[in-house]
């Protein structure tokens, strides 16, 4: 990826905005080996993380060197204003460079998701993120959300092809086209909201699994991913939730397994925002 290295195991921090849940959250994953941490724009996140890494990271041994750092450009900032929203998310997170930064959403907030100027204002967003990958500010570049439709027009006129998608994914949404497609392109698949916002958890299916491997659901969903090399960005603000999370390495899904959670493949979502409508 772009020859840099990214966990397949990160921290997803969406929706942990108070600064001491962020800071608790952060301090028991860079102790339990966590070393990838994911915000973005709209996250209103990225100066607590970027204080909490500061703080933090001596207190374990760590330096900026030793995390990964990912974070996108908020819908909001597509296109003309692209350029802007790429500094002010270096400047809140207080940080020379970035190591992953994505375009979150294919489309231009504010627009019917049929405008045609959503593609242009792609188009632009993605030279930005070019300049800013060349000038070393951003170590590696890539999207969110797009579709098979979104990622292919990007192809076509790109410098620069895209490293990373991050979407969606869980065995009730599995992106079998999406993944297909990234493995044809060299785009590394990674999936946020693997456990369904909680509610695969009590997925029968995931549950009798769980019974036969001695592990937890949400290490179930998470092996489920990274063991078909799908990095993964699980989210809590329980320490012990945190950690549980962690251990997804040193246990392995038999065939039978992996095939049982495709088979729940139905397309459910749980991240209510459909971007496939978006011109």
């Amino acid at each position: 990826m772009s020859g840099v290295q990214m966990p397949l195991l990160g921290l997803g921090t969406y929706k942990l905005q108070d600064l001491e849940q962020l800071k608790m959250s952060v301090s028991s994953a860079l102790q339990a080996g966590y070393r990838a941490f994911d915000t973005g724009a709209v996250y209103g996140n990225e100066a607590h993380l970027g204080q909490v890494l500061k703080e933090l990271l001596p207190m374990y041994g760590l330096s900026r060197e030793d995390v990964f750092i990912i974070s996108k450009l908020a819908p909001l900032d597509h296109g003309p204003r692209a350029k802007e929203g790429c500094m002010r998310s270096l400047k809140l997170l207080d940080c020379e460079y970035i190591d992953l930064y994505l375009v979150h959403w294919p489309g231009m907030e504010g627009l019917d998701p049929g405008d045609s100027r959503h593609s242009e204002y792609r188009a632009q967003s993605w030279a930005t993120l070019e300049e800013f990958y060349a000038s070393g500010r951003f170590k590696a570049i890539g999207v969110s959300n797009y579709t098979s439709k979104h990622i292919r027009e990007l192809l076509m006129s790109c410098r620069v092809p895209p490293a990373v998608l991050q979407i969606e994914c869980q065995p009730k949404l599995i992106q079998r086209e999406l993944r297909d497609l990234c493995m044809e392109t060299g785009i590394h698949f990674q999936a946020y909201s693997s456990l369904g916002k909680g509610a695969l958890l009590r997925e029968p299916e995931v549950v009798d699994i769980v019974k036969s491997c001695g592990r937890t659901p949400a290490q179930v969903l998470l092996r489920w991913a990274v063991q078909q090399g799908i990095s993964v960005l699980p989210r809590s603000s329980q320490p012990s939730r945190v950690q549980e999370n962690a251990q997804v390495f040193d246990f392995q899904l038999s065939e039978m397994d992996i095939m049982r959670l495709d088979a729940l493949n139905c397309g459910t979502r749980f991240c209510k925002r459909d971007s496939s409508k978006i011109a």
